[in-house]
């Protein structure tokens, strides 16, 4: 059976990473259940890979993994790596965080703030400025009809905004503050998980009405980055000591908190399911 036949039947995680022998970016693809390497060179030849998207999921016939890395966007095949469109989206400024609605793609920009829209199939822009007036846009996450962008004020401070992901309208713009660099989002059901770099933390809030439910649901991490959830599994890109932890989570208890090592600079993760 082809490698990527029996890939399709356990859940697989993807991660970026910086490979310091070719100082190239690529992603490496791992068992979402074992932590075993599945292939450690999945897609290479990228420059500064962050953020990662799935599409065509549950059903599509090829699954797609969307790139961010360095002023674009690449389109992957999920399944084998094989690049559908290496440079899907181009011409960006610093984009980092991405999320995919339907057949919409959001992307953020670090330098201006801004978040565009953009057609997932052909890579044509929507709105370009689409979300404006943010300081330093990072995480995104999509429920419903509702996109949650993290922003970074200052040298340690950030909030996270609620906004109508069909309009772009503000819902409310501190929908979540008291934040100290929120880089990565995760939501599912009723709960917002945010990734805070500066205290080492994830937190999880009410995806509806914003309150705490916990602001310090995992602590001890070292620069957490992207989050990506697996049914109540949670797992969390460290950048600072180059692994993936494995969390439960409703109680934020380590799985494994090593679950992946020997990362050098990693920042966006994605998690497909297996295949029923």
């Amino acid at each position: 059976m082809p490698r990527n036949a029996r890939a399709q039947f356990v859940a697989q995680l993807y991660v970026t990473d910086i490979d310091q022998e070719s100082n190239f970016g690529l992603v490496r693809e791992y068992n979402a259940t074992t932590g075993a390497v599945i292939k450690a060179h999945f897609i290479t030849g990228l420059g500064l890979p962050s953020g990662l998207a799935l599409g065509g999921l549950p059903s599509a016939i090829v699954p797609t993994l969307f790139v961010v890395n360095s002023s674009e966007v690449g389109k992957f095949n999920a399944d084998t790596g094989a690049a559908i469109k290496a440079h899907f989206i181009t011409g960006l400024g610093s984009p980092f965080g991405i999320a995919l609605s339907g057949n919409i793609l959001f992307l953020s920009d670090a330098t201006t703030g801004n978040v565009g829209k953009y057609n997932a199939t052909t890579g044509a822009v929507i709105k370009a400025h689409f979300i404006t007036g943010l300081d330093d846009s990072e995480g995104l996450a999509v429920k419903g009809n509702t996109l949650f962008v993290s922003n970074i004020v200052g040298e340690s401070r950030g909030t996270v905004g609620e906004y109508n992901a069909t309009t772009g309208a503000v819902i409310k713009a501190d929908f979540i503050t008291g934040l100290q660099i929120p880089i990565g989002l995760a939501v599912t059901d009723n709960r917002l998980f945010v990734a805070n770099q500066f205290s080492g933390t994830v937190g999880v809030y009410d995806a509806t009405t914003g309150a705490v439910i916990k602001a310090d649901l995992i602590k001890g991490l070292s620069r957490p980055q992207e989050l990506a959830l697996l049914g109540n599994t949670l797992f969390v890109a460290n950048n600072g000591t180059g692994t993936v932890g494995k969390y439960d989570a409703t109680t934020g208890g380590a799985i494994n908190a090593g679950f992946v090592t020997g990362l050098n600079a990693t920042e966006g993760i994605a998690v497909k399911p297996p295949l029923q």
